[in-house]
């Protein structure tokens, strides 16, 4: 046991795990309160400088921004100036006068129209974007083309056309306005006897007379007496021939009737 007074002790447990006898304040708890005030104190020192730094950081963040916002505030001033003295030198040398009420009002008309203004800005950008999307594909297209027009080239399909041109040509030259009227008047009537040449019967008949035709050799004909004639005509050939050919005469007349009389 230690003494902290002379005559005894205090009588209670104290930090340091004694019991002292006497009920009354110790040496050693006073001393260790006052050490304990004092560290608590610093502490709360402590924490109360460190705040304080992050306040004056703070202003001092703050004032330099607000000195930055000042600082270009009047660069700003100071280049707007500059740029308006250079803009009315300029007009006033160019001739220009500047109606303030015309400024005046195309300013409230901007201000009045930002929502169209915005839109075509819209519209702008939907438009750069479409020529974007577009313009690979027609890229392609390009490039398609250029390889059908060699295509095209190659097989001849040019030098054809050029040669197509002369016919038109030979036709134009050749033709008059009054032939071209005929044609046009006329014009049915040629479809309908190229739709009717064009029949299988009629392609089959008119390949046989060319194909009997470039048989026969014209310069090496046989002549033939009437005697002879008389006596071809009885063959079965002939006779067949001559049915075929009063056949058709007489259709011939029988359409030639009907046309005329269509007519009148």
């Amino acid at each position: 046991m230690e003494k902290f007074f002379s005559g005894g002790f205090t009588g209670i447990f104290c930090l340091k795990g004694k019991k002292c006898q006497l009920i009354r304040k110790c040496k050693w708890q006073g001393k260790n309160y006052r050490s304990m005030d004092k560290d608590n104190m610093q502490e709360q020192i402590n924490e109360i400088n460190r705040k304080l730094d992050i306040v004056l950081e703070e202003v001092m963040a703050q004032r330099e921004t607000r000195q930055s916002i000042e600082d270009l505030t009047t660069d700003l001033t100071i280049v707007g100036k500059d740029v308006f003295k250079s803009t009315v030198t300029e007009l006033d040398n160019a001739g220009v006068e500047i109606d303030g009420e015309a400024v005046k009002q195309l300013m409230l008309k901007l201000v009045r129209n930002v929502d169209t203004l915005n839109e075509m800005f819209e519209m702008m950008e939907s438009a750069n974007d479409l020529v974007k999307d577009v313009t690979p594909i027609l890229h392609q297209m390009g490039l398609d083309g250029i390889h059908m027009m060699n295509e095209f080239e190659q097989k001849g399909y040019f030098e054809f056309m050029k040669e197509s041109m002369k016919i038109f040509d030979n036709i134009v030259t050749h033709f008059s306005v009054d032939d071209v009227k005929l044609l046009a008047d006329n014009v049915v009537t040629i479809l309908e006897t190229v739709k009717n040449l064009t029949q299988p019967d009629m392609l089959k008949a008119i390949n046989s007379g060319l194909i009997v035709y470039k048989s026969i050799e014209i310069e090496n004909v046989e002549e033939y007496s009437i005697w002879k004639a008389m006596k071809a005509m009885n063959s079965k050939e002939m006779k067949k021939g001559i049915g075929f050919m009063i056949t058709f005469l007489q259709n011939i007349a029988k359409e030639t009737d009907k046309l005329n009389a269509n007519s009148n």
